[in-house]
């Protein structure tokens, strides 16, 4: 079965590249285009993509506020990867604090799109490591808020787990660090962002970082 695809950005010739690059992966399929970010709002209602492909700065609505609002809706099930020209921290922590799972630079190879879209689709999002440094230097540098009630409900093993999320490890690589099966590593990250009431690993490592559990 295909992973689903909108793309949202208001040139018409960018977007033609991305369809471009998307449909010729045979798992990938692009089902809608959006130049807005009221647009790209309806077009998530409509046609409930598995992942949206969201420029930043556009005409109107702009990116980062048409995520904020597809990803608070409950009735809609899509990963947002903010793509975009702009290599700017405010627009990598804003998208991340509107709940994106990946973000992503317009001078990417094509198969780093592809990736970044099977990977947000899969709901096993992971920040570039060069990303995830910056997430880490931002938060690190801020106080710690006192550590929420559903941290406490993680296994000595799940915070183990986070941890390593923090630090940018893949499934495999926690795998090989703990010793164990990559499967079980699903199964505690799983589970951690489930107690901690979080859409992905992006958002729990912020999470992490957030709150002094790195």
């Amino acid at each position: 079965m295909s992973t689903r695809v909108l793309l949202v950005d208001d040139h018409a010739l960018m977007r033609a590249g991305f369809r471009l690059i998307l449909d010729s992966a045979p798992d990938l399929e692009v089902v809608g285009e959006a130049a807005s970010g009221e647009e790209a709002v309806r077009a998530a209602s409509d046609l409930r993509p598995d992942v949206i492909c969201m420029d930043v700065q556009m005409p109107g609505m702009g990116g980062l506020a048409a995520s904020r609002q597809i990803v608070a809706d409950p009735q809609l099930e899509c990963a947002v990867v903010i793509v975009t020209t702009f290599d700017r921290d405010d627009y990598l922590f804003e998208a991340l604090e509107a709940g994106a799972s990946g973000f992503l630079l317009k001078n990417a190879a094509p198969e780093e799109l592809q990736a970044a879209v099977r990977v947000a689709a899969a709901g096993d999002a992971l920040l570039a490591p060069e990303v995830t440094r910056r997430v880490i230097a931002r938060f690190a540098a801020a106080a710690p808020t006192p550590t929420p009630t559903a941290a406490a409900d993680l296994t000595e093993r799940e915070s183990e787990v986070l941890r390593l999320m923090a630090q940018a490890m893949s499934n495999a690589e926690i795998a090989a660090h703990l010793i164990i099966g990559e499967a079980t590593v699903k199964t505690h990250v799983s589970n951690v962002l489930l107690k901690l009431g979080v859409r992905d690993r992006v958002a729990a490592v912020v999470y992490a970082y957030r709150h002094g559990l790195s």
